[in-house]
């Protein structure tokens, strides 16, 4: 059986033929710009295989992340800037740089003690500056909203910007869902948004303190809204309506019904 290097070099070279001149049409119109949308749907599929605990899915998605890695590898390879080796060379020499406790003489005293380090090498490796502002620019802006506040948030609370405790961060919760109600009192468009956004950080920061992944967990209980929606819709369609066609009372009778039902 092919060892997994050869067949990686058969991905490359696949992807080397389908850039000759007389390749593949669509792949020599590619630009790293144009194939960001394609990675970001990838690795969602994958991050969806994942989730499902599909072995099979996951495999096969696995398999177009990396045809999608190593397209842009070739882009960037095409134009001089780097190859394939140094891309490896460089991960390979990062992570153990930032494993000094495996890979070196170091010893830390808890995970906690470790991450810590983790931030300290990854500062100084990118040469971030001494401010902790620094720290949170860089977080990529590309983030989901969710996954970017939380990053941020970590970031402040490891360099001292942190609650007191939970019940300290639960009362500023508690004041920014009291300046939301005022700002839709008011009706005011902008104000409801910045409202929103202060009330949306906040529970970012309680399930950072709880140790709560926000973007892990928003995610199930859409999948879950699904499934409940999918069965009071049906429920809905035995008594020969739509779920627009019941009352409000009707479709909440439904509702915790479903709740029920899927518990």
């Amino acid at each position: 059986m092919p060892t997994s290097g050869k067949r990686f070099e058969e991905l490359r070279n696949i992807i080397v033929i389908l850039r000759q001149p007389d390749g593949c049409p669509w792949d020599l119109r590619q630009t790293p710009e144009s194939i960001k949308s394609y990675l970001i749907e990838e690795t969602h599929e994958l991050l969806e295989a994942i989730e499902r605990n599909d072995p099979v899915m996951v495999k096969e998605e696995l398999g177009d992340l990396f045809f999608q890695l190593l397209f842009v590898n070739q882009l960037f390879e095409e134009q001089g800037h780097f190859t394939l080796s140094q891309v490896l060379v460089g991960i390979t020499d990062k992570m153990i740089q930032r494993h000094p406790h495996v890979f070196g003489d170091e010893i830390v005293a808890s995970e906690e003690d470790q991450r810590r380090r983790w931030n300290e090498i990854k500062a100084k490796e990118k040469k971030e500056g001494s401010s902790v502002a620094d720290l949170l620019r860089n977080v990529p802006g590309s983030l989901p909203g969710l996954r970017r506040a939380q990053r941020v948030s970590e970031r402040a609370a490891h360099n001292g910007f942190e609650w007191r405790d939970i019940q300290q961060a639960l009362g500023k919760l508690d004041e920014e869902l009291g300046e939301l109600h005022e700002a839709v009192a008011n009706s005011d468009p902008g104000h409801i948004e910045e409202e929103l956004g202060d009330v949306l950080f906040m529970l970012v920061n309680l399930g950072r303190l709880t140790k709560t992944n926000c973007e892990e967990a928003l995610q199930r209980t859409t999948s879950k809204f699904i499934k409940r929606f999918d069965l009071i819709e049906r429920k809905a369609k035995d008594t020969g309506r739509s779920i627009g066609e019941l009352t409000m009372d009707e479709q909440l009778a439904l509702w915790n019904e479903a709740k029920k039902d899927l518990t």
